[in-house]
């Protein structure tokens, strides 16, 4: 295995530690997966962070989250979480609010047209995890889940 990275990313010399061999993976995997979603979400107009925006707010029901929680629950920090909003507003698929008890308050929601646009974008998905983590099987998807949650406690 260590020859398949070493040959994808074109290094000669071999790594400096185990440790940096499974880093080097990960990140690897995660650019390979990250780009097929990209692929997938492009043909509904939507970016991974757009789409993991919209997940947050049907989840969040009809109560909606505000800026700050909705930024909290984003996979992968978005620096200008106001700006993704914004373009999403501007498509009809959110709606923003200004709380009437604390002023300073925007809520967000995800408006029918999210929730459409989801709707149609779940069959795809789903499919597209299948295909891609769907051969390793269920005992091996719960080891990996573990791995990789174990990575993240000690990353703090």
């Amino acid at each position: 295995m260590t020859a398949q990275l070493q040959a994808e990313i074109k290094q000669r010399k071999p790594f400096a530690s185990l440790e940096e061999e499974a880093l080097l993976n990960l990140l690897r995997t995660a650019d390979v997966l990250t780009q097929g979603l990209e692929k997938v979400l492009k043909a509904y107009g939507l970016s991974p962070a757009q789409y993991n925006v919209l997940r947050i707010l049907r989840g969040s029901g009809p109560g909606g989250r505000s800026c700050r929680e909705v930024a909290e629950r984003m996979l992968t920090r978005d620096p200008d979480i106001t700006r993704l909003l914004d373009r999403l507003e501007a498509r009809g698929l959110v709606t923003r609010t200004r709380e009437r008890q604390d002023r300073r308050v925007i809520t967000t929601r995800v408006t029918r047209l999210g929730l459409a646009l989801l709707a149609k974008l779940d069959g795809p998905a789903a499919a597209w995890h299948r295909e891609r983590l769907g051969r390793l099987g269920a005992k091996r998807l719960r080891a990996l889940i573990e791995l990789l949650q174990a990575v993240r406690v000690t990353s703090g």
